[in-house]
């Protein structure tokens, strides 16, 4: 089996012939260390994927976020950022879309929003749709084709950015607003969530047509340690009819699985996700909320696919700890719809060797 092959055997329940070796990347002070202590080929120290080493299989995540070096599906701004103030340790800029954001210089950390990019008003809603024209140009790589055609002769498994109902606005007003939207003006709330559903639709169908993905990835994040940020009620008010034409949409052009991606206490919007028609819930955040794949399986049956499950933290610990942490999935692995990764981006405080010894375990534990 290649991994395409493999990945697709083990959401759809068939026989595969071993797990593939996955993780979700690392932090950006988490790659200069690898460096330093030897890892070979980390050409990107920035950004949050990778980096690859050579024990594991091909990394599934690629360029999510312009779908593989093909196809840019954010919003589009007219003027680039500049900046307002900067000292030793932070920096502020005027975004092209219109904000006003503190990036920190000292270490990881997301940026601080001072003025969002999208207020949440209906004028300002009719500003910023000049920024996503499915049509523009500009989101098509000059040498599209010739990507497309390597992309498609690729072995690995591999997903495109399927869009956000959520988290993007999210992004661009801040939680408060967003969250205040959908009861102070339900009526901009809908047209803004369809808008995007129409436009991720009309963005990613050239991208489809020439290029087969093993799934789509939803990236919402819409979830924080006591449970979501959006209520059931008003995911099943405004959302749900959107992802179900999103995802309509996308398997008539050939995509088998969806995938969401949330942080957080996920629980209680998983039922909704699967009646939307998404497969796989991912990352399964065990070290900071407590998850636990094998009871989530229990409680949704095999109509739940998973990914992630692992706590990252327990790495740096050992090889005993590892041992211990995979040990428990083993029935779940076997069961198929589950392939465990680490759950989340890997921090800095991992060694290259102790992720070394957790890859060294994992082979060993799920008999690769």
């Amino acid at each position: 089996m290649n991994s395409r092959e493999r990945f697709l055997a083990i959401m759809r329940y068939e026989p595969f012939d071993r797990l593939p070796v996955y993780f979700f990347g690392t932090w950006p002070e988490t790659k200069k260390r690898w460096a330093r202590e030897g890892l070979a080929g980390v050409k990107q120290l920035g950004g949050s994927g990778g980096p690859q080493l050579p024990e594991m299989d091909t990394d599934w995540e690629g360029c999510i976020w312009d779908n593989q070096g093909l196809l840019r599906p954010g919003p589009l701004a007219k003027e680039p950022a500049r900046v307002v103030e900067e000292t030793d340790t932070y920096v502020v800029r005027r975004s092209g879309l219109g904000g006003l954001h503190k990036f920190g210089k000292t270490g990881s950390s997301p940026p601080h929003m001072i003025e969002p990019d999208l207020k949440p008003t209906r004028e300002d809603w009719q500003r910023f749709k000049a920024f996503l024209d499915p049509d523009d140009p500009a989101r098509r790589a000059p040498d599209f084709d010739a990507r497309a055609d390597a992309l498609n002769r690729r072995d690995h498994a591999t997903c495109f950015n399927a869009g956000s109902l959520w988290g993007r606005l999210r992004d661009w007003m801040g939680v408060e607003a967003v969250c205040y939207l959908a009861y102070d003006d339900p009526a901009l709330y809908e047209e803004i969530v369809a808008y995007l559903a129409d436009y991720y639709i009309a963005v990613n169908r050239p991208l489809l047509e020439r290029v087969q993905f093993e799934f789509g990835y939803v990236h919402e994040d819409c979830c924080f340690n006591g449970g979501p940020l959006i209520s059931p009620d008003i995911y099943r008010r405004f959302h749900d009819r959107h992802y179900r034409r999103l995802i309509r949409a996308y398997r008539d052009l050939g995509v088998p699985l969806f995938l969401m991606d949330s942080d957080g206490k996920v629980d209680d919007l998983i039922d909704l996700w699967l009646e939307s028609g998404f497969d796989i819930v991912f990352p399964i955040e065990v070290g900071t909320w407590r998850a636990d794949p094998a009871a989530l399986r229990r409680r949704f049956g095999k109509r739940l696919r998973m990914m992630g499950g692992v706590n990252k933290l327990v790495i740096p610990r050992g090889a005993a700890a590892v041992r211990a942490e995979l040990e428990p999935l083993r029935p779940l692995v076997e069961e198929g719809g589950y392939i465990p990764l680490p759950d989340h981006r890997i921090p800095p405080d991992c060694s290259l060797d102790q992720f070394r010894t957790y890859l060294r375990v994992f082979r060993d534990v799920f008999h690769q």
